[in-house]
């Protein structure tokens, strides 16, 4: 396995978790493993915060690519409970980027978040030499709201129902055939529908619906890790255990055919755009109603029991140690 991607655990226990600056009291969730946002109170209002790196794929076409990055970025603020409100953004560009190039980002990024109400307010945009990836700066989102309203990533509890949208892999999915459609060996039907999963990773919109359709006490986005990891740390961070009913889990089309052409379980590999939601008992099929109306899969897949880790058809699952997905790209470049 890659040492690429997010550190684990074990280097943010000893080496980011013990460093954290000043220790100020208005801080009501400082950084924690598996904890999408922080919160910092400011009077009577909660302001919810998370950072990110930005990276921008020319291949997706360049206005997409600007709302695929903007998702990516917003979703950890809005799996809160509190919608994101403003954003500070930074682009490190490659050289050989143009002006015309830039435009075309910006108009597809700004325009995403006028849509979803979400206002920039700062940011540093330049190109720099050494640039040469995809991954092309970072930026912070904050949510503002009422306290009440937050909901943490840890707040599962024995009794409530697990609910799941969109499925696994499909950001790999799309990504993949998009990027690499040739190298796959798949026929251009499935190739044409498994480009279209790049779509699937708008989870802002979706997050609001969850929170509006039921008593939601714990959401978490599936990205690095896949579904497995972000169900692993749900359940730990709560303390519970997570059952699941693999056919309940809904698989877009296109994914199964791109994992097996990858070789990668989809269950492990980053899904962005996949919410894991822990609702009240008997609001899990109201909460996966109200996404479906947005159009987008959801499904009550288990329940939450006292325990710990998780189970699918009775079998523990374990995360990945890293997520294969870099080694994936890795062979595939």
């Amino acid at each position: 396995m890659t040492d690429l991607g997010k550190i684990d655990r074990d280097v943010f226990r000893d080496v980011i978790y013990p460093s954290l600056g000043a220790n100020r009291d208005d801080v009501a969730l400082g950084p924690q493993h598996g904890i999408d946002f922080g919160v910092v109170e400011v009077g009577d209002r909660a302001v919810v915060m998370a950072a990110d790196p930005v990276s921008l794929l020319p291949e997706l076409g360049l206005e997409r690519a600007g709302r695929f990055a903007l998702e990516i970025v917003l979703t950890d603020v809005a799996v809160s409970g509190i919608p994101p409100t403003h954003l500070a953004i930074s682009l490190t560009l490659p050289p050989d980027w143009s002006d015309e190039d830039l435009a075309a980002v910006w108009t597809g990024l700004a325009d995403h978040a006028e849509r979803l109400g979400v206002s920039i307010v700062t940011g540093h945009t330049a190109r720099y030499p050494g640039v040469d990836s995809s991954w092309v700066g970072g930026a912070t989102v904050l949510g503002v709201g009422d306290p009440e309203d937050v909901v943490r990533p840890d707040g599962a509890s024995p009794g409530d129902d697990l609910v799941l949208t969109t499925g696994p892999a499909a950001e790999l999915t799309g990504l993949f055939a998009t990027l690499f459609p040739e190298q796959l060996g798949l026929d251009a039907g499935t190739v044409a529908t498994a480009q279209e999963r790049v779509d699937d990773i708008a989870a802002v919109a979706d997050a609001r619906a969850a929170f509006e359709g039921g008593a939601v006490t714990a959401m978490h986005d599936a990205t690095e890790g896949g579904v497995a990891g972000g169900l692993a740390e749900m359940a730990s961070g709560a303390g519970v255990r997570f059952e699941i009913e693999s056919d309940r889990v809904p698989m877009a089309p296109g994914v199964e055919a791109v994992c097996d052409a990858v070789d990668v379980d989809p269950w492990t590999v980053s899904s962005a755009g996949t919410l894991l939601i822990t609702v009240e008992s008997g609001d899990g099929r109201a909460v996966a109603e109200a996404v479906r109306r947005r159009g987008t899969a959801a499904a009550v897949v288990g329940s939450v029991t006292d325990g710990s880790g998780v189970a699918v058809d009775g079998e523990a699952i374990e995360p990945p140690d890293s997520d294969p997905v870099w080694d994936a790209f890795e062979r595939f470049s």
